[in-house]
């Protein structure tokens, strides 16, 4: 039997997947379901677009509660770890500055599950992260991305 895989996340990013579950089952599925309804009082279904969209809505809505559902049960929580406080891990939030121009940039380095480069927080899987890892303020590291190489120095790690 093949093990399932784990999600890290924080606490802040399991509640916020809870709440889109709450949502997903209480509300949008009695949305979809509604759809569905009017749309079969449409008349015939094989050339029924609406119905076809109402479904395709359902199979995405049942989809994403299974995915969250999965990523909840298997999830593990990033404790903050203060004995290492001044090294870069899952949870900690990190700014650098590129090198040589000194652009400063600051991520939150989460699970996948949490994931949102437009909010700041990048997955522990991703190019950035993956080099950041493990290191320490002051260091300069090579971070290597889709687009080629880039040098970066650790300025603060919160």
């Amino acid at each position: 039997m093949a093990t399932e895989k784990v999600f890290p996340m924080t606490e802040a990013g399991k509640e916020k997947l809870e709440q889109e579950l709450e949502y997903l089952k209480t509300v949008k599925r009695k949305e979809v379901v509604e759809r569905i309804k009017i749309a079969r009082s449409f008349g015939d279904l094989s050339e029924n677009s609406e119905y076809d969209s109402a479904k395709e809505e359902q199979a995405f809505v049942e989809g994403r509660i299974t995915t969250i559902e999965n990523m909840i049960r298997n999830a593990k929580i990033i404790k903050d770890d203060e004995a290492n406080a001044d090294i870069v891990t899952l949870g900690k939030t990190v700014t650098f500055l590129e090198l040589p121009d000194g652009d400063e940039e600051t991520y939150t380095i989460v699970g996948s599950a949490e994931a949102d480069p437009f909010e700041g927080k990048i997955s522990n899987d991703s190019p950035i992260a993956k080099s950041l890892l493990g290191h320490k303020v002051g260091q300069e590291v090579t971070v290597q991305t889709p687009g080629g190489e880039m040098r970066v120095r650790l300025v603060s790690i919160n």
